[in-house]
């Protein structure tokens, strides 16, 4: 990896700052909304039935997630549920949606050291207005040369910001939490990755498999990467 890598590119969502706490806060409390429904973990698994179905209708992101959570309040309830219900799930999207952003450790010593030595760029997925709400309030913007938003993180997706970016893939290295999204599409690429694991991972990103290659590391923080490549 050393002495080859020329732009390096970096998840938002709980790479950059927290995010998934905040999704899992709020589930917590939409389930406790239908306990007299169903139980709490059986509201979850119906709601990410629902998620599922629709994630290729709604994309990744807070909106999708109300749709969702909507969607199953009428399911689970026969349509019997009262708006009030609804509303009370709205305002959890809504709060959602202006959460206060906090960086995780190391990310702005990181940023700092490596900005004017390689083209440093944010790939990630979620809802174009809450990310670059995001991006925004976080004070990172400025160490970006280009913000990415995805639809999604497949290996046409990556192919498609490396053209734009006008980069190999061997020049390229991407860091993230979810091996899924983040690690493997890159890896098929011929690129770089480095995996950054995060204490709550969205099941649909979990990834079980062991990852061994010559392109891949795996760092506790953040601020590691720069070990690889001093």
């Amino acid at each position: 990896m050393k002495n080859k890598i020329k732009t390096i590119a970096f998840d938002a969502d709980d790479t950059l700052w927290v995010n998934e706490p905040y999704f899992q806060d709020a589930e917590k409390e939409f389930c406790q909304l239908l306990q007299d429904y169903l139980p709490e973990h059986s509201v979850s698994e119906e709601l990410f039935k629902t998620e599922m179905k629709n994630l290729h209708l709604y994309g990744y992101g807070v909106k999708g997630f109300m749709l969702c959570m909507i969607e199953t309040i009428g399911r689970i309830s026969d349509d019997a549920a009262s708006l009030k219900l609804v509303n009370k799930t709205i305002e959890l999207g809504h709060e959602l949606l202006q959460k206060p952003i906090q960086l995780l450790d190391g990310v702005q010593n990181t940023l700092e050291s490596l900005a004017g030595k390689y083209k440093l760029v944010v790939a990630t997925k979620g809802d174009l207005l809450d990310q670059e709400r995001k991006l925004k309030n976080s004070g990172l913007v400025d160490f970006f040369h280009h913000i990415e938003i995805m639809s999604d993180k497949q290996t046409n997706d990556y192919k498609k910001l490396l053209k734009h970016l006008d980069c190999t893939p061997d020049h390229f290295l991407m860091l993230g939490n979810s091996v899924k999204s983040d690690i493997m599409p890159v890896l098929d690429l011929g690129g770089y990755a480095a995996h950054i694991p995060y204490h709550t991972t969205w099941t649909h990103e979990q990834h079980e498999t062991t990852l061994q290659h010559d392109n891949f590391v795996k760092l506790k923080r953040i601020d590691q990467i720069l070990e690889h490549l001093d």
